[in-house]
């Protein structure tokens, strides 16, 4: 943790300043430490250079299992590629441009795949996980002067308002309890005149036989299913043959990335997540405007993989 974390933290209990005591450093970062808020002493810690403001991963276990396992694949920077540089454009309408020099909010970082773009475009990012794929996020890009890393709640942040200068939040905010009470809570985050970009995903008919599968799916031990999720690989190719692979691949969907471990990976990422809402383009459309945003954007997107997203930006007033 950088100690100018600090001045954007407070206590999520009763909106304390919070005083760090107890910190060892290393490397000129905060490694392990006690955040203890000065008006209610609610203590909060600080273990392996990430402040920790809660206690259990919860409804996101499987994904905490699934980024420290898969840490490294979508990440451009270990891959040699741009593939997530070019999905975080066209996600978020985003250039370098409008980056550079930003203070910005992943919210929900996972392996930090997106706020590695962002660090790289030359905005200060800060990543936002209940998951304890905050690990694999700090491993990928926490050493950056320009990176922090927190482990929190969406629904009981501990950011102050008006802090960011733009947020985003890339197929995560679905995977709540409740995603319309998520997308307000960040909210307040956001200076006047801050941008925040979403993904989601939509109904379509992708959905019709993998959310029945996934009646059984969520049910499973994670680890079965990250091993069950492997089938996606020899399956590719099977899909590929006429007529018959397209009939495979709508009563069994799974991912079709070229790579191998992309495959296996956004499979599993499907099927395990207990939370996985769908959303019209006029609902999120109405969250933006109730939420006071304006300038708000749907982009045209071409079908992924017959998935259907939604991806929108607004401007708060």
């Amino acid at each position: 943790m950088k100690k100018k974390m600090l001045e954007m933290l407070f206590c999520p209990s009763c909106s304390g300043t919070l005083n760090l005591e107890h910190a060892t450093y290393e490397d000129g970062e905060i490694k392990e430490g006690l955040l203890l808020c000065t008006m209610c002493n609610v203590p909060y810690k600080v273990t392996d250079f990430i402040p920790r403001f809660v206690d259990t991963d919860t409804y996101v276990d499987s994904f905490s299992f699934e980024w420290n396992k898969f840490y490294d694949v979508q990440m451009d920077i270990l891959n040699n590629n741009d593939e997530s540089e070019r999905t975080f454009l066209w996600k978020t309408g985003w250039k370098p441009e409008d980056i550079k020099g930003k203070l910005v909010l992943d919210v929900g970082v996972g392996a930090g795949r997106f706020a590695d773009v962002v660090s790289r475009w030359g905005g200060e990012v800060v990543g936002i996980d209940l998951s304890y794929a905050v690990h694999a996020a700090y491993k990928n890009i926490g050493k950056r002067d320009n990176v922090h890393i927190i482990q929190g709640d969406i629904f009981n942040l501990p950011l102050k308002p008006e802090t960011f200068d733009h947020m985003y939040s890339i197929g995560v905010l679905h995977h709540t309890p409740d995603t319309r009470n998520a997308f307000h809570s960040v909210v307040p985050l956001l200076k006047k005149g801050g941008e925040f970009a979403v993904f989601l995903y939509a109904h379509g008919h992708y959905h019709a036989f993998s959310d029945r599968w996934r009646k059984i799916t969520t049910k499973l031990p994670i680890k079965l299913l990250y091993y069950l999720s492997s089938i996606a690989v020899p399956l590719y190719y099977i899909h590929k043959i006429p007529f018959f692979g397209r009939a495979a691949q709508f009563f069994l969907p799974t991912a079709n990335w070229p790579d191998r471990r992309w495959r296996w990976l956004d499979t599993f990422d499907w099927y395990a997540p207990k939370y996985q809402w769908k959303h019209t383009w006029p609902e999120v459309f109405q969250w933006y405007k109730e939420e006071g945003f304006t300038d708000i954007e749907l982009f045209e997107l071409e079908k992924e993989s017959s998935l259907a997203l939604v991806c929108m930006r607004g401007r708060k007033i």
